[in-house]
C-alpha cells in the first residue's frame, strides 16, 4: 500500500476502534487519503452520490427493511409463534425447536439477523423463560444463533450487497441460500435437541393434531412470502428490486388489509422506523463505495490477484484462508462492513482459480452471520442483551455450543459446494 492509503487506514481503523461508527470512520479515512494525496475532496462527495444514484439493485435494501418490520408488527409473530409450537412443541427441548423454526420461517421474510433478534425473538425469549425451563442465557443465546439464519434464506440484504460488489445474480444467491439456512437450521435443533436431553429440558404440551390445519391456514399468508419473491424473480416477472417491492407492498396488504394488525399511526411509526434503519444501512453503503474506489484506484485487488498466483495456491486452500479471515474479522466488523470493503480485494483472485462467485458469496454471507454471535463483539449478543436486559456474561457463557456446531456446518459447505450450488443448478445455474 501507498503512505496515503496506510495513512486513511491508520484513521479508519483508529477511528473504529474508539467506537466511532464505521460509516464516520470510512468517511473521515477516505479524507485523509485524498488531504494527503493532494487530491479534490470534493471526489468523495461526487463518487459517493454517483454510485448511490446508479445503484438500482441498492433500492431493494430500503424494500426489505420495510417489509419486514411491517410483517414485525400486530398478530403476524403470534400465528407463526402458534403455527411452530404446533409443529415441533412436542418434542424435548420444544420451545428451542419452536426458536429455530420461526426463525427459519421469519427469515423469509425478514433479510435482516437484527430484525429477527429484536423482533420475534424477544417474544420466544419471554416465553421460554417465563416456562421455567430454560435458564435465561440459554435462551437468549439459541435465539442469537438461530437469528444468524435470517440472511441466508431469501430474501437477504447482505446477499444483495455481495451481488453488488461481485456482479453475481441476486436470483441465483437467494436460491443458493435455501439449502445452507435449512442445513443451519437442522444443526441447530440437533444441538438443541443434544442439550435438553442432557439437562432435562421439558417438551410443550402437545397440540392436537386436529388443531394442525387450521393454525396453518391462519399462518398462511405469512409464510407465502419468500415463494412470491423468489416467483417473481425466476419466472421473469420483475427485477430483483421490483420484487421488493412487491414483498412490501404484499406485506401491507396481508398485515393491514387481512390480519388488521396495523393502524395509520403504527404504519407511520414502521416507516420512520424503516427510513431510519435504510439511512444508516445506506451511509455505509456510500462510504463503503468511495473506499473502494480508492482501493481499486491503488490497485490493492489486482496485488492480493498477483501474490496468491505467484504463491501457486489452490482454490480449496484459498477459501480456507479467506473464510479464516473472514471469521476473524466478523469478531470486530459489521457484515456490511466485511461484504463492501474487505470481499471485493478477493474477487478478481477468485475469477482467476476458477471459484465460483455464488459458492463464494453464500459462503461470505453465512461466515459473516456466525460472526455477528462471535464473542466478544458478535453484534447479535449486544442486540439481545439490549431488548431483553439478560447479561453478557450469562449469553456468551451459553453460545459457544451453538457457535461451534455453525462453524462445523459451515466448513461442510466449503468442502461441498453442491450443497449451496444444488438449487440453483436446479433452475438452470450454469456455475
Amino acid at each position: 500500500m501507498s503512505l496515503e492509503l496506510t495513512l486513511g487506514m491508520i484513521t479508519l481503523f483508529g477511528m473504529a476502534a474508539i467506537g466511532t461508527p464505521v460509516a464516520y470512520a470510512i468517511l473521515v479515512g477516505v479524507l485523509v487519503y485524498l488531504g494527503v494525496s493532494g487530491q479534490d475532496l470534493a471526489i468523495a462527495g461526487t463518487t459517493m452520490v454517483q454510485r448511490l444514484f446508479d445503484g438500482f439493485l441498492l433500492l431493494a435494501v430500503p424494500l426489505f427493511i420495510t417489509s419486514a418490520n411491517i410483517m414485525n408488527a400486530g398478530t403476524i409473530s403470534d400465528r407463526l409463534l402458534q403455527f411452530c409450537i404446533a409443529l415441533v412443541g412436542r418434542f424435548r427441548g420444544g420451545m428451542g425447536h419452536v426458536n429455530v423454526v420461526a426463525s427459519l420461517i421469519f427469515s423469509g421474510m425478514s433479510g435482516s439477523a437484527v430484525a429477527d433478534a429484536a423482533g420475534i425473538g424477544k417474544i420466544i425469549i419471554d416465553m421460554m423463560v417465563k416456562s421455567g425451563r430454560y435458564t435465561r442465557g440459554y435462551a437468549a443465546a439459541i435465539t442469537a444463533a438461530t437469528a444468524t439464519i435470517g440472511p441466508i434464506i431469501p430474501p437477504s440484504i447482505p446477499m444483495v450487497l455481495y451481488a453488488l460488489v461481485s456482479n453475481a445474480s441476486v436470483g441465483d444467491l437467494f436460491l443458493a441460500g435455501i439449502v445452507p439456512g435449512l442445513v443451519m437450521g437442522v444443526v441447530l435443533m440437533g444441538m438443541n435437541s443434544f442439550i435438553s436431553h442432557k439437562r432435562g429440558f421439558g417438551q410443550e404440551e402437545p397440540v392436537p393434531l386436529r388443531e394442525i390445519p387450521r393454525l396453518t391456514v391462519r399462518a398462511t399468508p405469512a409464510l407465502l412470502m419468500p415463494v412470491i419473491l423468489l416467483g417473481c424473480i425466476y419466472s421473469g416477472v420483475t427485477t430483483p428490486t421490483e420484487a421488493a417491492a412487491i414483498a412490501a407492498l404484499y406485506a401491507l396488504i396481508v398485515a393491514a388489509g387481512l390480519y388488521r394488525a396495523i393502524k395509520i399511526k403504527t404504519l407511520y411509526e414502521i416507516f420512520v422506523e424503516s427510513a431510519r434503519s435504510a439511512a444508516s444501512v445506506g451511509l455505509v453503503i456510500g462510504a463503503s463505495m468511495i473506499l473502494t474506489y480508492i482501493v481499486i484506484q491503488e490497485n490493492v485487488p489486482q496485488s492480493i490477484s498477483a501474490m496468491f498466483a505467484g504463491a501457486d495456491i489452490s482454490p480449496l486452500m484459498f477459501m480456507l484462508m479467506v473464510n479464516i479471515l473472514v471469521l476473524l474479522l466478523g469478531c470486530i466488523l459489521d457484515a456490511t462492513v466485511i461484504i463492501l470493503v474487505i470481499i471485493p480485494l478477493f474477487i478478481p483472485t477468485c475469477r482467476e482459480l476458477g471459484i465460483d462467485l455464488v459458492h463464494f458469496g453464500v459462503l461470505i454471507v453465512v461466515n459473516s452471520m456466525i460472526g455477528l454471535i462471535t464473542p466478544p463483539y458478535g453484534i447479535l449478543l449486544f442486540v439481545i442483551n439490549a431488548v431483553t436486559g439478560i447479561p453478557l456474561k450469562e449469553i456468551i457463557r451459553e453460545i459457544w455450543a451453538f457457535l461451534g456446531i455453525l462453524i462445523a456446518a459451515l466448513v461442510v459447505m466449503i468442502l461441498v459446494p453442491d450443497i449451496v450450488l444444488w438449487l440453483p443448478r436446479l433452475f438452470g445455474y450454469q456455475g
